[in-house]
């Protein structure tokens, strides 16, 4: 009985020793994991609060979370206090230089940015992501291929980021933006879907995917789109200049430009909206007002020769030959693509007994139609054109074969517009009126390719 009792008496002496010499885990690290997978799952908000009690536990000598929360803070923007924490982590752990490297590389390369040392740039962001991978270092590098015009290389670079972040809204918006602008539907389609998936409130999804839809030409589902981010963004100008050529797109004029001026209020120095505005005025025939506002869009945008050709159609239905004239020259100077802009030249020529100039207009006019069918990769109909390319073709060719007569106008009528004309025995007279009508056509279609797509949005790519 005795032997038992001592067994049992030194049993229990060792429980007691084994609790009582337990060591307490240490409190530094205790956290990482679960700052670690909040991150992963990119649930900012308890990250951070799981940041907070650890910093607090370790009185800030945590050198992971601090890590962390300045990956958080370069995440939401705020680069100087990102700046900061990842200097403390330099001083919390001297022997790990990485983290400092990747952020002096990586600041660097922005600064090079703002300096248009874009070379230089490249190569301290390529050096940061070497050291460390981070979403934003992959979207000043890709913003730099874009300001550089290397669009293939930026998306080369923002497909890397993707596959990195496969969850970031912000870069698979971006891809799809940059895929909607060359064209590529179905990619873009593909990555806003992936957007909208992570975050069916993103509003830059929302709006180019219905930018894409309205280029298509359906405009309901388009605006039913745009309805839904009216209330999380109602004072977006992108978004009320989509809506605005939506109405245009269904002949709602007034609709239309009701809109638009809604987005010109928000964003005065939009040029793209200025050229809407004064598109939708030259289909209303409104030419004074038209002439208002594509005048201001050349004062942002001096060098779009599609811009130069529209004012110059105001100026004519403004009896202002001399200023169409010199308006039409600038535009012929910029725009090598546009064949509507040679056109409406040549008539402008003709009308003003320059047979000689209209010629030569016609001739370049021919050049870009033709280098235009040669190259697939261009949406372009010619059949919007053929009417007064033929007869413009046969006046200058046989000039005395067909009758052309000055238009007769009162003083409240001013060369109306007319894009079709009946046949009959009295030959339609050639000047702006036709060509007046083709331009228009041009324009719309340059406004939902350029304004609706980018950003853009247009919509504007938002690169930052």
């Amino acid at each position: 009985m005795s032997v038992l009792c001592r067994i049992i008496s030194q049993c229990y002496v060792c429980s007691a020793n084994v609790f009582h010499t337990v060591p307490e885990l240490p409190i530094l690290e205790r956290r990482n994991w679960l700052i670690h997978l909040h991150y992963i799952c990119k649930d900012y908000d308890a990250c951070k609060i799981a940041i907070k009690e650890q910093l607090h536990e370790t009185q800030g000598m945590c050198e992971y979370a601090v890590y962390v929360q300045a990956l958080i803070f370069r995440l939401e923007g705020k680069i100087q206090e990102s700046l900061e924490l990842f200097q403390t982590c330099s001083i919390l752990n001297p022997q790990s230089a990485d983290n400092l490297k990747q952020e002096i590389c990586h600041n660097l390369g922005v600064c090079y940015m703002y300096l248009k040392h874009f070379n230089k740039a490249k190569d301290q962001l390529n050096d940061a992501l070497q050291l460390n991978r981070h979403d934003l270092t992959y979207m000043m590098l890709g913003k730099i291929h874009l300001l550089q015009g290397e669009t293939d290389k930026a998306i080369e670079v923002y497909k890397k980021a993707v596959e990195f972040s496969p969850e970031n809204t912000e870069l698979l918006t971006t891809l799809g933006l940059l895929y909607l602008q060359l064209g590529v539907y179905q990619k873009a389609f593909e990555h806003l879907g992936n957007a909208l998936t992570y975050d069916p409130t993103n509003y830059k999804a929302i709006l180019a995917a219905g930018s894409m839809m309205q280029t298509h030409g359906d405009f309901d589902v388009a605006l039913t789109k745009y309805r839904v981010v009216a209330y999380t963004m109602p004072e977006s100008p992108p978004l009320w200049n989509n809506i605005g050529m939506c109405f245009f797109g269904k002949k709602k004029y007034v609709a239309a430009i009701s809109c638009l001026k809604r987005a010109n209020y928000l964003a005065p120095f939009d040029w793209k909206i200025l050229y809407n505005l004064g598109l939708v005025h030259l289909t209303m025939q409104q030419y004074a007002s038209a002439f208002h506002f594509l005048s201001a869009a050349v004062n942002f945008q001096p060098r779009m020769g599609d811009l130069y050709m529209l004012l110059a159609v105001a100026l004519t239905n403004l009896e202002d030959a001399e200023n169409a004239k010199r308006s039409y020259e600038q535009a012929v100077a910029l725009d090598q693509c546009n064949p509507l802009v040679n056109l409406n030249y040549a008539v402008l020529l003709y009308n003003q007994g320059d047979k000689k100039g209209a010629l030569c207009q016609y001739h370049e006019m021919e050049k870009k139609v033709n280098s235009l069918k040669e190259n697939s990769a261009l949406d372009f109909d010619p059949e919007k054109m053929v009417d007064v390319a033929q007869k413009l073709g046969a006046a200058l060719q046989a000039g005395e074969s067909l009758v052309w007569t000055k238009p007769v106008r009162d003083s409240k009528s001013k060369q109306r517009a007319t894009t079709s004309s009946k046949p009959s025995s009295t030959q339609q007279p050639l000047g702006s009126n036709q060509a007046l009508g083709q331009a228009m056509s041009s324009a719309a279609g340059y406004g939902k390719t350029m304004q609706l797509s980018t950003g853009r949005s247009l919509l504007h790519l938002c690169m930052a």
